[in-house]
This record gives structure tokens, sequence and C-alpha cells, in this order.
């Protein structure tokens, strides 16, 4: 039992937890390959985390500048779109300013209608006429004219790719060589595109798609330098700017098992993406991650300004420059992990100017294997230690590991620019945190359930209670603390047993011990073993008990109550039965000391039971109550201990195999005679005459120690025919 309750309060390990904790793991790994959508989504809000709490500094002498159509822009130019001639005049003033590349992130997919051309088209044929012969036969068009300055700078347009097919192509401008696997597979494909008019795309140095491809919740976290229009591949915008820039006429797509990017046969996606003198390396989508920093709407240029003359040519030459629309109205905004809106240019620009910077976000292809191996390692780690220490310290290394792999996600991003995911192995630290605590949590109340269903029949509920509350308090194995010690047995069983059957012998044992127990247990008291008619019981064991004598007291006189109510019990149905009854006897002896008490026996079977020389003493105490013909005898020290209960001393004897001598004592409802103490006290001192005299009157009076008396009389006899030289009156005990 004792066992039982210690593990409660220290858990143990049992046979099937490491197959639990093997199979715990299996399933976390298999929960993190499947990459459930709810993962990714978490993923991508500790990098935003990992952003807000170091975005990217800005990058000094900037050569990519945003042109933007803003607010103030459309205030001075009017509304959009503009004239292609006002496009053409921007154009050709960034181009004259020695811009690297003039890169729209727009689209001119009509024929501008404020073109005097578009214009006379609309009209009457007679008037169209009419107005064509007083123009001299010669109507200019805005967008030959825009044409014309696309084709006289370094120019690149934007396309759109989308899932509507399309018969025309992507106009590409560029060529492609793969080292390695064939890309394609890897890329995202669209079967429609949707660009700028032909004669504006073909005369344009390059021509770039401005997609995005956002995550779930809307927010652009990486951005694809590669996708696909059917079999074609395609550049994105901010790649086309930057060939352009360079002056590069081709791009070197390196793929899986490629020179240098061994991958050892798997076909794993793209590595990385060369142009000109530049290697940016991609996921295997051909995507890069982006390191923002926050949106500052001064740093970019109003297009009105460019258009007055107000920027200075040195502000634009070498750059970059990107036109894009920045007014709300227009609907170009983009969220970030630092911004909830930004205009779309302001996406390519920070893109262009990580690329150009080679500061770029790395996660590689065993990004996922390495946290894979931190999530199951934090459950090897918290498995381990789990059995071995409380709740509370567990949950407190779980912190510790989410902690450190936080810290360590953070500082990889911080100083490496390596995007470490997180979530799985705090995921799997609280999961596996949770699942080890209901399991220890389940066991343990399933042992204290064992707990108190064992001790349910040797203890008071109330001790039951605090055991289950306080497990702790109960030590493993022996311990020696102060006892008292109850045994309780009939008197002549043979001779009752031997009239009975088995099954009336088992009922009458039943009948006997149940409420013996009962009282015993009542009064806070622990049953040690039952010996076939006999009980063993002790107090203040397992829990503390300050009046632990008088409560052992209190239930040998319950005790003694109870044989009577049953003794009548037993005649009637004898009598009802027509068979012969003879008054049960029983004898009890209780004694207090030290004893060695705890979980007692061998590994396979033990009992919480108590041992030693005063558990003896009880069991003799109980012997000997049958020479005394009294039912209870108590020792010197449990009546020490009991100083509010009527207890009569009986003797003084010295036990078998004893030195000392031991006061006996008894409990008699009505009390013991005047002259019995004055008869104990002159038998004592040697005054033999006196204390015949005394038992004379003793004697005369019918009382419960008429056979004690008659036992003293024949003691008497021999020292006062010869008083003895040397009296302590002591009863020296022959047998134990």
């Amino acid at each position: 039992m004792i066992a039982l309750a210690n593990a409660a309060a220290e858990k143990t390990i049992p046979k099937h937890y490491w197959p639990a904790v093997a199979i715990f793991a299996v399933v976390m790994a298999l929960v993190f390959y499947a990459r459930p959508p709810v993962l990714q989504s978490l993923r991508n809000l500790a990098f935003d985390a990992y952003q807000r709490a170091s975005p990217a500094a800005p990058l000094p002498e900037s050569p990519v500048r945003v042109v933007q159509i803003d607010e103030s822009s459309l205030a001075v130019l009017g509304q959009w779109p503009w004239s292609r001639a006002t496009m053409a005049e921007l154009t050709q003033r960034l181009g004259d300013a020695g811009a690297a590349a003039v890169v729209f992130d727009v689209l001119f997919a009509e024929p501008d209608r404020t073109s005097p051309d578009q214009i006379l088209a609309t009209l009457p044929p007679a008037r169209r006429a009419a107005l064509t012969r007083a123009l001299g036969g010669d109507v200019e068009s805005y967008d030959t004219r825009f044409a014309e300055v696309l084709g006289a700078y370094p120019s690149v347009l934007a396309a759109s790719l989308h899932d509507q097919p399309t018969a025309a192509p992507f106009p590409v401008h560029a060529g492609f060589a793969v080292a390695g696997d064939d890309p394609a597979p890897f890329l995202l494909s669209y079967p429609g595109v949707a660009s700028s008019l032909p004669a504006f795309s073909e005369v344009a140095r390059g021509v770039g798609f401005m997609n995005w491809l956002p995550d779930g919740d809307q927010v652009v976290r990486r951005v694809p330098l590669l996708l696909r229009h059917n079999d074609t591949l395609a550049p994105s915008l901010s790649l086309e700017a930057l060939r352009v820039a360079l002056g590069a006429s081709t791009y070197v797509v390196r793929a899986a098992n490629a020179s240098g990017a061994n991958a050892f046969g798997s076909h794993t996606g793209l590595n990385a993406i060369r142009v000109g003198p530049l290697t940016i390396p991609t996921d295997a989508d051909g995507q890069v991650w982006l390191r923002f920093r926050a949106y500052e709407p001064s740093q970019a240029i109003p297009a009105w300004q460019v258009l007055s003359g107000e920027v200075p040519p040195e502000q634009l030459e070498g750059t970059i420059v990107l036109i894009g629309a920045s007014a709300p109205g227009l609907m170009d905004l983009r969220a970030t992990p630092l911004d909830s809106g930004i205009p779309g240019v302001e996406v390519h620009r920070q893109a262009l100017e990580q690329i150009l910077a080679g500061n770029f976000l790395s996660r590689p292809d065993y990004a996922p294997s390495f946290e894979l191996s931190a999530g199951l390692l934090a459950i090897l780690i918290l498995a381990l230690t789990a059995p071995r220490v409380r709740s509370a310290t567990n949950a407190a290394i779980g912190l510790g590991l989410i902690i450190t792999v936080w810290a360590l996600g953070f500082v990889l991003f911080a100083q490496a620019n390596y995007l470490f995911d997180p979530i799985f192995p705090t995921l799997a630290s609280l999961a596996f945190s949770a699942a080890v605590t209901t399991y220890f949590y389940q066991r343990t109340e399933h042992q204290r359930s064992e707990i108190r269903r064992a001790f349910s029949q040797y203890v008071a509920p109330s001790v039951i209670r605090e055991i289950t509350a306080h497990p702790e308090r109960l030590k493993l194995g022996g311990e020696v603390r102060d006892l008292t010690i109850l045994v309780c047995d009939i008197r002549d069983f043979s001779s009752v047993a031997e009239r009975m059957s088995a099954e009336e012998l088992t009922t009458f044992i039943n009948s006997f011990l149940t409420p013996l127990s009962d009282i015993i247990i009542e009064n806070g008291g622990t049953i040690d073993k039952y010996m076939g008619d006999a009980v063993m019981a002790f107090w203040n064991a397992p829990l503390d008990q300050p009046d632990h004598a008088a409560r052992a007291c209190r239930a040998a006189v319950q005790i003694m109550a109870c044989v009577q109510k049953l003794n009548r019990t037993w005649r009637d149905e004898a009598a009802a039965a027509g068979r012969q009854f003879d008054e049960v006897r029983i004898g009890i002896g209780v004694n207090t000391g030290e004893c060695c008490v705890g979980n007692l026996g061998s590994e396979r079977r033990f009992d919480y039971s108590a041992i030693g020389d005063n558990v003896n003493i009880a069991a003799r105490l109980e012997s000997l109550s049958k020479l005394y013909r009294l039912t209870l005898l108590v020792s010197e020290e449990t009546h020490n201990g009991a100083p509010g209960l009527n207890l009569v001393e009986v003797d003084l004897v010295r036990l078998k195999g004893r030195r000392g001598a031991t006061r006996i004592f008894t409990a008699i409802p009505e009390g013991a005679p005047a002259e019995h103490d004055a008869f104990l006290k002159a038998y004592r001192k040697g005054q033999f005459d006196d204390a015949a005299r005394l038992l004379t009157q003793l004697q005369s009076n019918a009382t419960e120690f008429s056979a004690l008396y008659q036992s003293y009389a024949e003691r008497l006899e021999a020292p006062r025919a010869s008083p003895p030289a040397e009296w302590d009156g002591v009863y020296e005990l022959e047998r134990k």
C-alpha cells in the first residue's frame, strides 16, 4: 500500500512509457511532414515577429529610386491614367538623367484614349475628314510617341499572369540557361497573360510579371523571381529591371544536381538564379524571402517633381527607377510583416535593394530537417525529465526549451539572416508537455484511487483523505516511530471452531472481525493484519496522531462493549437454531513504544506493517490477559500516554525475556474497589499481613477482579509463611 502512495508523490517510469514516447515522436514527425496549413500560418507569424523585432536597416546610397503616382501628382497632373504623352515625357526625363533602367509597375494594355488619333477615331466620318485636313493630314499619336521613347531608353514594362487562357505569348526579352534539373515542375504555371500593347512590349528592353504570391493572410513575405506562362519561363519585374540595368541578356537558372549544388540525385527544385555578375539564392519554388524595412513615403519622388524638373539629374543617374502608384484610390497597396499597406512598387524596390546588397534571407533545403530534429530533441529532453522531476519543474524546463528555441531563431535571423522556424519545436514541446502532464496526472489519480481503495480497508476515511492530499508524508520502506499497538484475540478459539462447519465458521469470523475493524478505523487506527480470529492494529502511523495511546484505549473499551453485544446476538441466533452456545471471550493487549513501521515484506508481496519488541509486548499482554481473567491489559507506557482515561493498575510483572518490570493496567466500567490501591501498596512493600487483610475485604465483594484477587491470595501464601529477604512485589512470569 505504501508503494502506491509513494508513486503518487514520486513519478516512476512505467514499462510502456518509452514506447509511448516513440509513438508520440513518430506522430509529430508525420504531422510535420504533412505540413498542415495551421503550421505554415504559425510559421509565418513567427517570421513576422522576427522581422518586427529586427527589421532591415535602410540601405545607404540605395541604387533604386521610386517615382510614385501619388496624391500630389494626381492633383497637379490630373486623374489617372495620364496620357501617353505625359508618360513619354516622364520616361525621357528619367532616361536623360541617366537612369540605368526605367521600370513601369503599371500596365499599358489599351491605346491612349486621350491621344488625338484616338479622339479622331471617335468622330463621325465627315467631321474626322475635315479635322484631318485642317491638321495638314498629320495627326499625332501619343502611343507612337511613347513607344519611340521606350525604345530609346532602357525601359522595362510589366505584365500580369492569370488563370484565364490567352493565345498571346509572354513577351520574353531574355534568354534562359538551365544548370541541373529542369526547374519547370517547381514553378507555378499560368495559362494566361495580360501585357502592354505589342507596340510597347516589342520596343522595351524587358518585360517582367508583377504578380505577387501572398500567403493565406494576404501578407507579402516572399516574391517570386520566376513563374511560367504555360511552358515559357517568365521573369519577374524586379528581375528584368536588374537584368536591363546590368546590361545582361541571359538568366542562368541553377537547380538541384547542378555543379556545386549536388542534391545526391534528389530533385529538390531551384537553388539560385544568376543575372550578370549577381547570384540570387532562391527557395525551391524560385522565390526569395524579403527582410523588410519600415516603409518611408518620404524616400519616394512624386512624379510631378520629375516632370517639372525639380529633381537633380545626379539623384537619378545610374539608378533603377521604379514608377508605380501610391495613391490609395489606385488600389495598389500590399500588406507586409511591418506595414498593413504599402504601395506595390515599394515591394519591388525592397526586393531589388536586398538583391543588390547581397543581404539575403536564407532558408535552405535542409531547414525542415533541422527544425524537425530540434522538435524531436525537445521531446527527448522532456521525456527524460518528466518522470524524474515535479510537474512545476518540468513545466519550467519546457518553458526554458521554448525560450531557447525562439532565442536561437531570433539570433540566427538577426545575425545570420537565417530563417529558423521555431513553431514545430514549440508545438512539439507544448504538445508533449500537455500529453505527459495529462498522462502522469491520470496515473497519479489512478494511484490515489488505488491508495484510497487499499487503505480504506485499514484506516479511517479522514486518514485516507490526508494521505491522498499529502502523499509525500508517507515514507517508503521502514521508519522508527512511537506507536500504540492493539492485539485482540478470541480465547479458546479451537473449541469454538470445532463445533462449526467451514461455512458457519467463515460467517462467524466475518461477523466478529467486521465490527471490530470498524471500531479501530473509526478511532483512527490502522489495521496491520488479520491472523485467523485475531486482529492487530496500531496508531500514529502512517500519519501523526499525538493522542494515539488514548485512541487505542478507547477503541479497546468499545471492542469490549461490542463483543458483549455480539454475544447476545449470537446467543439468540444459537437458540433459534437449537444449538448450544458458549459465550465468546476475547483478550486485548495494548502497548506503546518505538517500532519499525513501513512497507515490509518482499519485492513481490508486502504489507504496511509494524515490527519490534513493543509489538511483541502487546501480544504478550493479550496472552497474559487470560491468566488474569481480564479482557484488557494495558502497559504502563500506554497508561502514561492516555492520562484522561480511567485505567486501573493490575499488577507489576516481569515479562519473559525482559529485565525491567512492567506495570499493567485495565479498564473496568465501574472502577476498582476502594481498597484496591491500598492492597497493591501493602503487597509491594512486603506488608503481607496488611495485604492479606485488605485482600479478604476485596474478595468479599463480587467484582470483575475476583479471579485476580484469587491469584493474589495464592501468591501471598508463600511469602506470608516464609518472608523473603528481598522483595520488590514483581510477579515473575515463566511464559510469554
